[in-house]
């Protein structure tokens, strides 16, 4: 047998090494919670890291094929409109057009056309000087806008047809001349073109004003009723130039 001394320092020695083992376990412990929570103080519980990243913003590619057609930008009152490209102006919000827009376009072209086939006999009929610069100043502002007219109509897929307004019914048509009485200011010249004229083109005039109207009242498309209220405003500006050319003159 061993003498009990030496028992006693083996027994002494084996319970050392369980504490050394159960001390150095506690420690690996405490490290491994260290490591995995970052910097969190001892004690609590890590949180779980989450990788941020910066959302790139959607972008959107603008679908080919957009409206071309060009915008009439109405000028101030007594100033002539302007025409701007598509992209200068930023499309509204809601319909795009309805009935009441379509029918106002469609009208207007052969009215606007017929305007200017009577501008066209002025040169080699007229009389007035005033007769004259009424012409120009139809053909200045009319012109450009049958182009707008029937490019906004192909923009959405609708055929303007040809120049000319044979296809449709004058009647439909306020202030529209009929065919003979276009003859008969062809047939004159002077002063008595002069008048007719006149007389012909302020009825014209007033029946463009009162198409404006309608679409002012109905329509929903913002270029076509900038337009209109343009139509409006520079027709009536104009049926007071051309009564005064046959005013007969201050004493």
């Amino acid at each position: 047998m061993l003498p009990k001394n030496m028992i006693r320092d083996g027994r002494s020695r084996a319970v050392l090494l369980v504490v050394l083992v159960e001390v150095a376990a506690v420690l690996l412990a405490g490290a491994t919670a260290l490591v995995a929570g970052g910097t969190d103080e001892p004690g609590t519980t890590a949180r779980p890291v989450t990788p941020t990243t910066s959302a790139a913003a959607p972008t959107t590619t603008p679908p080919p094929g957009g409206p071309t057609a060009p915008v009439l930008q109405p000028g101030r009152p007594g100033e002539t409109a302007q025409v701007l490209d598509p992209g200068q102006v930023t499309p509204g919000a809601g319909p795009t057009h309805n009935t009441a827009d379509l029918r106002f376009v469609q009208m207007m072209i052969p009215h606007h056309e017929q305007a200017l086939e009577m501008a066209a006999l002025v040169p080699q009929r007229a009389g007035s000087a005033g007769v004259i610069a009424v012409a120009d100043r139809i053909r200045s502002a009319q012109q450009p806008e049958v182009e707008v007219l029937r490019s906004w109509l192909r923009d959405r897929g609708f055929n303007p047809g040809p120049t000319g307004h044979s296809g449709h019914d004058p009647q439909a048509m306020h202030g529209m001349q009929t065919p003979e009485a276009m003859a008969a200011l062809a047939a004159t010249t002077g002063t008595d073109f002069d008048r007719r004229f006149v007389e012909m083109m302020t009825e014209h005039h007033q029946g463009a004003i009162s198409m404006a109207q309608e679409v002012l009242t109905a329509g929903v498309n913002q270029q076509i009723r900038e337009l209109a209220r343009n139509i409006a405003f520079e027709q009536a500006v104009e049926i007071s130039r051309m009564r005064e050319v046959l005013a007969p003159p201050a004493r």
